[in-house]
């Protein structure tokens, strides 16, 4: 992920000169997917995906220069190897060119709609006014954090059911792309604050932000978790936390004690099957289970403190 805009480097609207190869990886689970995104952005201008319905499984394409930091690449990969608990996949290279596989990406990312309030619009599409909606626009090469994947879909879901509460303090922990942040701030005209423990998360927010012309009501910090002096001392209404089941659990108590009396919290990043562990972890800290959303295997919880 870089710069958007059809000057800024690795834009998928710039033409390039130099040879390009396209590098794929087949046959991830969903749970994997970050990691390796986060392994070819390494190295890459841009990553896209692609799904395989019938076995469930993503495909990720990035696009370099020919043989561009090799070393770099191999050591980010058998880190998101270790990171997601499998072993190395095969990484496939082949030269391409860089308008057959632009294609590709923009045919793979349409326009959006997600319930009845938010349409995800891609920048290689027109960008009309659309009355009665919270329009976000996003790069097509930023196809993880776009609201396909079912934890972003069930958590701006999830918002939208309970937006009418008008929270006033938002945190979006572990913001990724941006979009919930993003989301909250377009929607209720409140300041966010969007923590991400990657810079290169922390980077491509910014960047979304300033294209959705919500620099004003967004801003993104590097931090790990709680452990930022910015978010530690905040006390919030609102807590969106799409990242994974066991830093979810791991960061129940935090959660818990910065999120004020009738405040409510938006689990994602958990598989249906490890809801008992998130909800039980959450419990024991005093919040309630005020509903839950399921999307393929993911499921999105939707949590109250008690006043």
């Amino acid at each position: 992920m870089r710069p958007s805009g059809p000057d800024a480097p690795g834009s998928l609207s710039r033409r390039r000169a130099e040879p390009l190869e396209t590098l794929s990886i087949d046959g991830l689970k969903d749970e994997a997917v970050p990691f390796f995104e986060a392994a070819l952005e390494s190295v890459c201008s841009t990553v896209a995906y692609f799904r395989d319905e019938a076995n469930d499984t993503w495909r990720l394409e990035a696009v370099r220069e020919q043989g561009a930091n090799d070393e770099e690449l191999a050591a980010a990969l058998a880190l998101a190897a270790g990171l997601a608990g499998i072993d190395q996949p095969v990484l496939e290279r082949a030269p391409v060119e860089a308008d057959g596989w632009l294609a590709r990406t923009v045919q793979a990312f349409p326009e959006q709609p997600i319930g009845g309030r938010f349409v995800i619009r891609p920048t290689h599409l027109e960008n009309p006014v659309t009355f009665g909606k919270t329009v976000l626009r996003l790069d097509a090469g930023l196809a993880f954090g776009s609201g396909e994947h079912g934890s972003t879909r069930g958590c701006l879901i999830a918002f939208e059911g309970m937006a009418h509460r008008r929270p006033r303090s938002i945190l979006d922990l572990g913001t990724g792309s941006g979009i919930l942040g993003m989301a909250a701030a377009k929607t209720l005209k409140r300041r966010v604050l969007g923590t991400d423990i990657e810079p290169w998360s922390v980077r491509v927010a910014e960047q979304n932000a300033a294209m959705n012309e919500l620099r004003s009501l967004f801003v993104a910090r590097l931090a790990d978790g709680w452990r930022h002096r910015t978010v530690k001392a905040g006390r919030y209404d609102l807590i969106f936390a799409n990242i994974l089941a066991r830093p979810l659990c791991a960061m129940a108590k935090d959660l818990a004690d910065h999120l004020n009396p009738n405040g409510t919290a938006i689990l994602a990043g958990l598989l249906g099957t490890q809801v008992r562990m998130v909800l039980g972890a959450h419990r024991r800290q005093g919040l309630v289970l005020e509903k839950r959303l399921d999307f393929g295997h993911w499921s999105t919880l939707v949590l109250r403190r008690r006043n």
